[in-house]
């Protein structure tokens, strides 16, 4: 068995540049297991993508299976041979089935007794005769969010596949795709030549043999040049580029070989709100927009081209002209928009629908406005407060109508447009950063919303949006939740939570109900479901928190209202768990529990009826308690010692009196007492929830 390095490149029209990592790991991870299946070993595999093609280099990967010796066990001997000594049916259709011949039987002895055998020899195959099926099966495997057929093909992809190079060595692996037939020839970059085909001679120069025709197949390399280029760029002009990742990835898959040049806009249009001009470079034209050191934005960008220094100029010129367009466009939609207040946009919402059973934008605008003021009056925020969040919730959705955003330029933008054009029409910092960060989170590692405008629009529009929705009857399921509506949730919950808001959650989803009554009627509108997903998305928090699912049980079957409490009380009982003896403060707490789980009917204690030491000390620990307690309440931290300090009464208690005495009134008034120490642990958490091993 020797060793030889494997080629695979499948050659096709140029691919989206979002497509192409995804269907890449697919088709590695599908060479990957069917190597392992077939049971050949290689060193390593290295992955080649350009928007052209899609390549894996198997690196020392060995000629041949190895041959098995397997033994396949059949039935008992009792029953593999008859009285006669011969084999009986069920023992033919044994042999048979394993393709052996009866003189290939031996006996074995097993856990059930002596049974009969067959040894089979199976001969490995060849690389060569097992890769055509593990490349085709591959590329079957590629999945896109989007595929075409193309002539009389029957093959489903993402652009037309043109040609197919599969190497062992410098042997080709003879195969055929869709019509294809495999080979050594691949295609150089486009820009020197439209068809510009260069023979592979063996896998090993397979890279070598690209950039002679100016294509870089590793992924790595391209990005790593895209980006030296643009340091040396920003040390010439003593410019810095706004980072952008997800930008240099994008760019990346654009290129087979990556030249970084500077172009320019005129400087008029650095009057336009900064986003406008980044996303104009790098959402439309995928360029990297560029700051001075002390942080100004300038009219200069660096962009990113598959050609050669010879072509600069020509690329440049038609750079420039296309963002040029661009931002003269923004800059009539700038200037007719701002010709008018902000405020001027909000009827105009009317016109646009949210949702055909919950009304229109205007409508929902109310909605925002009514649980703002519903939060305020929970808050007690009164005055200047009050009045710059109901100025806010009435203004955050205006930008919608308005052309810069209607003509679905800059949809992107929103909330930072209704920002800039509310500044501009002399709305105070606190509203407009709050039409701004009314939208945030957008996602699950997005940044939450600073100001205290932008964090109660933010839950109210938020809100609103989860009840009308789930209240109209369009429900997620699974997977499919095309209203976004557990991160619109979950947006909530991490809000309520980081910002220490003391708002009740049950109360906040029936006011937002009750808003909606008139599109939704007082029946029928699920609001029980809502508070159940509710329940789900903050356990989902307290588990993003790292919070046990024991210790979740222990706070959530109690008070779900208050989320920011919900979360200090869990993150300390979680934090109380790794002590030592938080172990006997849970055993004595069930114990509790357990003894008064069956009663039903509870009174005050009678101190003159406790007549054991260890009860009496247990009850005026109990009263030192449940004032500490009350005063503390919040500063969980303390509570949970004091809950720790006090189990050794409990567990004194249980040691020394017997509570299930004859006499009823002395082991009623003890039902008392554990029931009044129950009700001031459960204050912080039910830790009878809690799972902990006994001694």
């Amino acid at each position: 068995m020797h060793r030889r390095d494997m080629l695979i490149e499948l050659g096709v029209e140029e691919i989206p540049a979002g497509y192409i990592q995804p269907a890449m790991d697919k088709f590695c991870s599908c060479i990957k297991e069917s190597l392992s299946q077939a049971g050949l070993g290689y060193e390593s595999l290295e992955q080649y993508s350009t928007p052209r093609r899609f390549g894996l280099g198997i690196l020392q990967l060995e000629s041949e299976q190895r041959d098995e010796v397997i033994e396949r066990v059949g039935p008992a001997v009792s029953i593999a041979y008859d009285k006669e000594g011969k084999l009986t049916k069920a023992a033919q259709g044994f042999v048979r089935g394993a393709g052996a011949n009866e003189q290939d039987i031996y006996k074995v002895e097993s856990a059930k007794g002596e049974k009969i055998a067959v040894r089979l020899e199976k001969k490995g195959k060849t690389t060569m005769e097992l890769l055509p099926d593990i490349i085709k099966r591959a590329i079957e495997s590629i999945t896109f969010p989007k595929t075409m057929r193309w002539g009389s093909s029957r093959m489903w992809f993402a652009r037309p596949v043109r040609w197919l190079v599969s190497l062992y060595g410098e042997d080709v692996i003879e195969m055929a795709l869709n019509g294809i037939n495999s080979g050594r020839l691949s295609f150089g970059n486009r820009y020197s030549r439209l068809v510009n085909p260069v023979e592979i001679s063996a896998s090993a120069e397979y890279l070598g043999t690209l950039k002679s025709v100016n294509v870089i197949a590793r992924r790595e390399e391209r990005q790593a040049l895209i980006q030296k280029q643009i340091s040396e760029i920003e040390k010439e002009y003593k410019l810095e580029v706004i980072a952008d990742e997800k930008l240099l990835e994008t760019v990346t898959n654009l290129v087979e070989y990556p030249t970084a040049t500077i172009g320019s806009f005129a400087e008029k249009y650095l009057e336009l709100p900064e986003k406008i001009i980044i996303s104009t470079l790098s959402q439309n034209q995928k360029c990297f927009a560029l700051r001075e050191a002390e942080g100004k934005l300038t009219n200069k960008f660096i962009f990113t081209n598959n050609a050669d220094r010879d072509s600069e100029s020509i690329i440049r010129h038609g750079n420039e002209k296309v963002i040029s367009a661009r931002l003269a466009d923004a800059e009539f939609y700038y200037l007719e928009d701002t010709q008018t207040g902000l405020e001027d946009y909000v009827e105009k919402l009317a016109e646009v629908l949210f949702q055909k059973d919950l009304g229109n934008l205007r409508e929902k605008t109310e909605r925002i406005v009514g649980i703002c003021e519903y939060i305020c009056e929970e808050g007690g925020i009164t005055g200047e407060r009050k009045s710059d969040i109901l100025r806010t919730a009435l203004l955050c959705k205006a930008d919608l109508v308005t052309q810069m955003l209607g003509e679905k330029e800059f949809t992107k933008l929103q909330g930072y447009i209704g920002m800039k054009y509310a500044l501009k029409s002399g709305e105070n910092e606190q509203v407009a950063q709050g039409i701004y960060e009314h939208y945030q989170p957008r996602g699950q590692n997005d940044e939450l919303p600073e100001t205290e405008t932008g964090t109660i629009v933010a839950i109210a529009d938020k809100l609103d949006t989860v009840c009308g929705i789930m209240g109209a009857g369009l429900l997620p399921t699974g997977s499919n939740d095309p209203f976004a509506l557990r991160r619109a949730a979950n947006g909530i919950v991490s809000i309520l939570a980081s910002k220490g808001l003391a708002l009740n959650l049950e109360r906040l989803i029936e006011e937002a109900f009750r808003l909606l009554s008139a599109k939704l009627g007082s029946e029928g509108n699920n609001q029980e479901i809502v508070q159940e997903f509710f329940e789900q998305r903050i356990n989902w928090l307290l588990k993003q928190s790292g919070i046990g699912y024991d210790v979740i049980e222990s706070v959530m079957h109690l008070d779900k209202g208050n989320v920011s409490d919900l979360l200090i009380r869990a993150r300390e009982v979680e934090n109380f768990r790794q002590r030592d003896d938080f172990r006997e403060l849970v055993l004595g707490f069930k114990r509790v529990s357990n003894i008064i789980n069956e009663q039903g009917i509870f009174g005050d204690v009678r101190p003159e009826l406790l007549t054991d030491e260890a009860e009496r000390q247990l009850f005026e620990h109990y009263q030192v308690l449940a004032v500490e307690l009350a005063e503390l309440a919040g500063n969980y931290s303390i509570m949970m010692e004091k809950l720790v300090n006090f189990s050794s009464y409990i567990n004194r208690f249980f040691d020394d009196v017997l509570v299930n005495v004859d006499e009823i009134e002395i082991r009623s008034n003890r039902y008392n007492l554990l029931k009044k120490i129950r009700e001031e642990f459960l204050g912080v958490a039910d830790l009878a929830l809690i799972v902990v091993e006994e001694k």
